[in-house]
């Protein structure tokens, strides 16, 4: 799978070289044994462990991971089953009852089964409850309120299998992700909101208001799911912290933030500058892979985070940064685009690179 000389070509032909793009796109570039688009020359051991995953355990893996998703499907099915959304994909999100229940066990033991599936078979995770690190922590008259939504660094499709398995949260996604077969009906049930590219509506009516309308559901009752929100708006190599959007902090209520890392030797599961079929052959192939959580405290915002959300997203940003050890970048998507094109030799973003990432 090794194409090292085509990718090496591609950037000499642009305008910089792979040492001048790598320091100014620094959040997207690979430090793997897979190198640059996951095309590097791998030693004469690294292809024979290639070799012998992708006769045995990938196809063992990828029916593994079929069979649970038949499962949580069934277990969606059954909990769906003589009701109707009435035509509102947003109603799955209000099930409640036995309805709920099996839906947040099915998506939990899912999660957990497919992240098994892609080899963490151990997932270390450390909970920073007792943390007082908080710019406003003098605030005690609010603590021990719920959390509004969890807010999580972004690095690869699989954090989505991680927060499903432990909290079994709503996501956003594509408006095409709820007619998947299989998993469609999964996205309904756990409630996630869809977005479609051709909505003209105004931010209250939109994508925009039905998150914050959701939060606040989930900020003042437990019965009502948590939503996960990645304010980056894209992934990264796992070292760097993107600007946040501010949309998981115009309701105002309070956040918990989630830092989640890949440890690795031979292929990082980062999912920067790679193409997804390619990442996922390889990661099914990667024998074991490692993933550490750090759970931080709910942070609670102050008033002037309250009326200033790019400021309150700041703070959350600076914090996470702090407490991971993170490196704070101002570059974003469009310069992940621009990174993608140039190693593809390309002047403009091929549209690609703009269906994968949005």
């Amino acid at each position: 799978m090794a194409d090292s000389k085509t990718t090496k070509d591609n950037v000499n032909g642009s305008a910089e070289s792979v040492e001048e793009l790598e320091k100014k796109y620094g959040p997207y570039v690979r430090h793997d044994c897979y190198g640059v688009m996951g095309r590097g020359e791998l030693p004469w051991t690294e292809k024979a462990l290639l070799a012998i995953a992708l006769v045995v355990l990938l196809p063992l893996r990828v029916a593994a991971a079929t069979t649970f998703v038949v499962i949580c499907n069934l277990s969606c099915r059954i909990a769906t089953a003589f009701w109707s959304p009435g035509g509102e994909d947003d109603d799955y999100a209000h099930l409640s009852g036995w309805r709920r229940s099996i839906i947040m066990r099915a998506s939990k033991f899912a999660g957990r089964a497919l992240l098994f599936s892609f080899g963490f078979y151990r997932i270390h995770e450390t909970h920073r409850e007792h943390c007082v690190t908080r710019a406003n922590s003098n605030d005690q008259s609010k603590e021990g309120e719920r959390a509004g939504v969890i807010v999580s660094n972004h690095i690869s499709y699989v954090d989505i299998l991680y927060h499903m398995s432990s909290s079994a949260a709503s996501f956003v996604a594509k408006e095409s992700v709820a007619n998947l077969p299989l998993v469609g009906l999964v996205s309904k049930c756990l409630g996630c909101i869809y977005v479609k590219r051709e909505d003209k509506s105004s931010q209250l009516k939109g994508v925009s208001g039905m998150v914050n309308k959701r939060i606040q559901e989930a900020h003042q009752s437990k019965s009502s799911p948590m939503m996960v929100l990645f304010p980056e708006g894209t992934t990264t190599n796992g070292d760097f912290l993107l600007p946040f959007k501010t949309g998981a902090f115009l309701s105002k209520a309070p956040v918990r933030p989630v830092i989640i890392r890949y440890t690795y030797q031979r292929l990082s599961p980062a999912w920067d500058s790679i193409s997804g079929a390619r990442h996922l052959i390889l990661l099914l192939c990667q024998f074991v892979n490692n993933m550490e959580v750090i759970w931080l405290p709910v942070y609670y915002p102050s008033q002037q985070e309250k009326d200033d959300p790019k400021l309150y997203a700041e703070n959350v940003r600076k914090f996470m940064a702090d407490e991971g050890c993170l490196i704070l970048s101002d570059i974003g998507l469009a310069e992940k685009r621009e990174y993608h094109a140039a190693l593809n030799g390309n002047k403009s973003t091929p549209s690609v690179y703009h269906k994968k990432d949005e």
